[in-house]
Formats: C-alpha cells, structure tokens, sequence
C-alpha cells in the first residue's frame, strides 16, 4: 500500500523539503542528479511501501525479480542521516543510517554503504554492505 504524501507534507528522506519538491519528481520519472539524491528517493520509497520505485531504481545486474515490502504497519521507517556521498564518474558511494522500528518493539537503525552505477545518465542502486569496524569515513 502505497502512502499518497499531500504537498505540504514534508519529505520522508529528511532533507528538509517538501516531498513534491524533493523525492516526488523522481518516484514520477525524474532522474536523480546525484547518486545520494538516488538513495534518499529509495528511502522515501521504503516509507511509502513503493516496491514498483525500488525495482526500478535498482541496477539491472543485482535487481531481484520481485521485491516483497513488509505489510504497512509492521515495520515503520523513523529517520534517515546520510554520513557520507562520494561519486567517481558513472560510480559512488553514499554511507546512511536509515532507524526504523518493527511493530511496538525498540527503535533498531541499518547502517549500509551502498554503491551506485550510471547507466546512460541514470543513477540505479547496485549493492550494499554493513560497515566493518574501523572503515574509515
């Protein structure tokens, strides 16, 4: 179920604008500028329970062949920090803690580098991996 924002609500991925000015564009079509635009758009897309926008936006070589979302109200996503964003050409990397909570339990947080590719213009989610101790930022 797909979670329809108003346009004066403010946007999931917390860049302190509203949604129709920041991820909507790319959920309607838009291509994001920048890898980190990119994750912050599929972070908005995990809240708003938007698995089409994910699949999508996910590389062709890594995209899975269905992507089955948490049923709305198990699991509620809290907040996004994006700690770091580097980009190298057609490559980057954006490292992110997303919090989230499941059910009535504790607040829990997914810390992930991830790494993007573009393709013909276009930023699409690659992979990601859990931070090891003593990575440097």
């Amino acid at each position: 179920m797909r979670k329809t924002p108003s346009s004066s609500d403010a946007c999931p991925c917390d860049s302190g604008d509203r949604y129709p000015d920041c991820c909507g564009p790319l959920h309607a079509g838009t291509a994001a500028a920048t890898a980190e635009a990119l994750m912050r758009s599929r972070y908005s897309a995990y809240v708003r329970g938007d698995a089409d926008y994910l699949r999508a936006s996910w590389h062709p070589d890594t995209r899975p062949a269905a992507l089955e979302l948490d049923p709305p109200g198990a699991l509620r996503w809290l907040g996004l920090s994006v700690l770091d964003h580097h980009s190298e050409g057609d490559a980057a990397t954006v490292e992110f803690i997303a919090r989230y909570r499941v059910g009535g339990g504790p607040a829990a947080r997914l810390h992930e580098i991830s790494r993007f590719r573009r393709i013909d213009g276009r930023w699409y989610y690659l992979d990601g991996r859990f931070p090891e101790p003593g990575d440097a930022r």
